[in-house]
């Protein structure tokens, strides 16, 4: 008998022009020990499953057909007050979005110790106990004193190790993944999935892994469903779906995976899916309202570094105290020299928590360093003090954040989203020029013209990436700063968004920064890569020699890590890729 047996369920959302069918007659089964793995494109209806299992679809969907049992009991018609006793006891769930998981006004201490004591028979102190071995065993450092913080004080990956470590504090039978690496890099990637592989395999827990990473789902899953609009159309052992996949969607979602092996000139696109197929219209840098004064710019530089950092250094105080002896400092950035050179993509790879974003924050201005200097095109940035002075500077930086949901205002449509620094930065006459130079912005980054009545929970997460890098270019920049601007996307949408990006630093020159844990996308994006561990730079290399000969050992290690396809072929099956 299966652990898990989901028979024939269909999920409805339930609209004023009709019911939309989320999920329409899936079945699925998971056994004890097993790990299912679920792929397919944004909107598959991947998370949806999961909600359906446990019981927190969003209204007003709701499961309109099937059924689903745990351990032979059926689940899906128990009363809400069951339904909860089985949720976070018996099925644990690992949420996509740490920072909507988590209690921002809790400790993360009594946030684990809160969920064990409503669903086991333990006192605070063990809870407590028991709450500090799950974040060393997560993977967290210095466990004791990072259990009495917030969640806020947590980096991105940090924060999904906590969401991890809740789901498993009260040891379920079944667990569902929602993509649980997604903000974690390669090292703290593999440590998890050890983790997770090991809970299974020892305690006989089963685990429906949804994810967009193809190398995840090669390195840990038994078996693998493959979805595509709601509909599963294909299902079976991992190693013969992705060596010998059957339906054209398979072969063309394994086809678009990016390589680590070779450097491409354009990334392959996911061709099954319609939107992929669109080609985007160049952009002539000679008429162009974006590529106005771009040349005068280049021999401007006379090819010296755009961006310089000297010392660079910045520390976070954990714990303040009026003795300084007393405090707890956290040193985030340590002694970065960095030389960024005009029209290059220069790559920043690290495990999470080593300085990445913070260094981004620095450059762009978001924090002020604690020690020494940056340099934008020969300015000194910490000698720039008011708005007049510092906002010149700013426009030609412009950052393209992890999570475009968070970084746009749910309460504007894009239209004014993108206005927004074209107004401020007093970039254009009037209204009608504004208009016309927003609806320019979102046809260069292919969404056009129809997309700027809406509001951004209208859109996919793919098309909300694209508005941000429309909002990004809308002052001209001459530096963009892109800190994991693909890491939540499917691989068909991370391929659009991906190449967008290549389209548009080749044709603008433009320079950029590019924030990254995948390492195969790192390699594909970027001419030199830098390598850094607990706030410090420790290697510096051209991407190809990078990968080929990495000279310190923190970056053979990371290298090591990739998660690899090793029964897929690299070949580019027919239909499946350009």
């Amino acid at each position: 008998m299966a652990l898990l047996d989901i028979q024939d369920i269909r999920v409805e959302f339930p609209s004023r022009r009709g019911a939309r069918i989320a999920i329409d007659g899936i079945t699925l089964y998971l056994h004890k020990g097993e790990i299912l793995g679920v792929v397919g494109e944004s909107g598959a209806g991947k998370s949806t499953i999961g909600h359906a299992v446990i019981g927190l679809l969003e209204s007003p969907g709701h499961l309109s057909g099937g059924q689903i049992f745990l351990g032979g009991q059926r689940i899906d018609a128990l009363p809400d007050a069951a339904k909860r006793k089985v949720r976070g006891r018996r099925i644990g769930m690992i949420f996509q979005d740490p920072l909507t998981s988590l209690d921002p006004l809790q400790t993360i201490e009594s946030q684990l110790a809160e969920t064990m004591l409503a669903h086991l028979d333990i006192t605070l102190g063990q809870a407590k106990k028991r709450a500090l071995e799950l974040l060393a065993q997560v993977g967290i450092d210095q466990p004791e004193l990072r259990a009495k913080q917030y969640p806020h004080q947590f980096s991105g990956g940090m924060r999904q190790r906590v969401v991890i470590a809740l789901a498993l504090c009260c040891e379920p039978e079944v667990i569902i993944a929602d993509e649980p690496t997604t903000a974690l890099d390669v090292s703290i990637q593999a440590q998890i999935l050890k983790l997770l592989r090991q809970l299974c395999q020892e305690k006989q827990v089963g685990m429906i892994l949804i994810t967009h990473d193809m190398g995840v789902i090669a390195d840990v899953t038994d078996r693998v469903a493959v979805l595509y609009r709601g509909k599963l159309v294909e299902q079976g052992v991992t190693a013969k779906v992705l060596g010998n996949p059957e339906h054209p969607y398979t072969l063309s979602l394994i086809s678009a995976v990016p390589r680590p092996d070779l450097k491409l000139r354009r990334f392959p696109l996911v061709t099954y899916v319609e939107d992929a197929r669109a080609p985007l219209a160049r952009i002539d840098v000679a008429t162009h309202w974006l590529g106005q004064a771009r040349a005068d710019i280049v021999r401007k530089t006379g090819g010296n570094p755009l961006v310089q950092t000297r010392g660079l250094g910045l520390q976070f105080v954990l714990r303040n105290a009026f003795l300084k002896r007393n405090r707890h400092t956290l040193d985030a950035v340590k002694n970065v020299d960095l030389d960024i050179r005009e029209g290059e993509v220069f790559g920043l790879v690290g495990e999470s928590g080593s300085g990445k974003s913070s260094v981004a924050r620095l450059i762009s201005g978001l924090y002020r360093p604690t020690a020494g200097a940056v340099t934008f095109d020969g300015v000194d940035l910490n000698l720039l003090r008011g708005e007049r002075a510092l906002n010149p500077v700013r426009r030609q930086i412009q950052m393209v954040f992890q999570d475009p949901y968070s970084s746009l205002n749910p309460r504007m449509r894009v239209l004014d989203i993108v206005a927004e620094p074209i107004r401020f930065h007093k970039l254009a006459a009037d209204n009608a020029e504004v208009r016309r130079i927003v609806a320019d912005l979102l046809d260069v980054v292919g969404l056009g013209v129809q997309a700027a009545s809406r509001f951004p929970h209208e859109f996919s997460g793919g098309q909300r990436q694209r508005i941000a890098i429309a909002r990004a270019l809308a002052t001209r920049p001459r530096f963009l700063i892109c800190d994991e601007p693909t890491s939540a996307l499917d691989v068909s949408i991370q391929a659009q968004i991906l190449n967008l990006l290549k389209d548009l630093q080749e044709q603008l020159n433009l320079t950029m920064l590019f924030i990254s844990h995948d390492l195969p996308v790192i390699r594909q994006m970027c001419d030199r890569v830098g390598v850094m561990r607990h706030g410090e730079l420790l290697e510096v290399a051209e991407t190809e020699t990078l990968f080929e000969t990495p000279q310190h050992a923190y970056s053979l290690h990371l290298l090591t890590l990739m998660p690899r396809l090793p029964f897929m072929s690299h070949e580019g099956p027919g239909g499946g890729i350009r």
